[in-house]
């Protein structure tokens, strides 16, 4: 996609972010989009209200909480708009992965052979991504995380940065494993993870 002209819906921290990866991959980035009638401006760009979007355009998701970039993402579907896919050109990945759309892949991940990026999510700086993983919609696997060979991760479900999960283990929906945690087992849905080994601590109302 380098050359085309995009905008960035969320005009906080993650889209801060979001414009360095899609600059770096070669997109004209136009502006950004934020309901928060407060921001104006972001680095000599105009930030607009959805409404103000005339068609047709991209737009990159720039937000961070997995269930309000869902609801972004149905938005701008919704309204006949393309949702931009970003990979940063410093990322390693194989021929034989798939990445769904509105997915960013950050600078120096590592995705590995047969793996399945679902769509809207976020593969965060240095995350490693092994083969055969499969990750659900809206998902984020935080930064220096790692997933071992054949790990399942459900839709909603959030790796917290610096986490591991051991090969062939399977990670609900809607789920938040804790930075640092250390995941040797299944963990169900709707739960929070701490530790090493890693431990429910409390259900995710999310």
């Amino acid at each position: 996609m380098g050359g085309i002209e995009v905008y960035i819906y969320g005009a906080s921290g993650h889209g801060k972010v979001v414009y360095d990866t899609a600059k770096r991959a070669g997109m004209i980035i136009v502006g950004f989009i934020d309901d928060d009638e407060r921001k104006r401006e972001l680095f000599g760009l105009t930030v607009k209200r959805f409404s103000d979007i005339k068609k047709p355009c991209i737009i990159a998701l720039g937000i961070g909480n997995n269930r309000i970039r869902k609801n972004i993402y149905d938005k701008i579907k919704s309204n006949g708009l393309e949702v931009a896919t970003i990979i940063d050109p410093s990322a390693v990945l194989s021929n034989f992965v798939y990445i769904g759309e509105g997915t960013v892949v950050f600078a120096n991940c590592v995705i590995n052979n047969s793996a399945k990026i679902g769509k809207g999510c976020i593969i965060n700086t240095s995350a490693i991504v092994e083969h055969d993983c499969e990750i659900g919609d809206f998902s984020h696997i935080s930064p220096n995380a790692a997933l071992a060979g054949g790990v399942k991760v459900g839709s909603y479900t959030q790796i917290g940065i610096g986490a591991s999960v051991r090969e062939g283990i399977s990670i609900g929906n809607n789920v938040i494993v804790g930075a640092g945690a250390v995941v040797v087992k299944d963990i169900p849905d709707n739960v929070v993870v701490v530790g090493n080994p890693a431990k429910i601590l409390r259900e995710n109302e999310q």
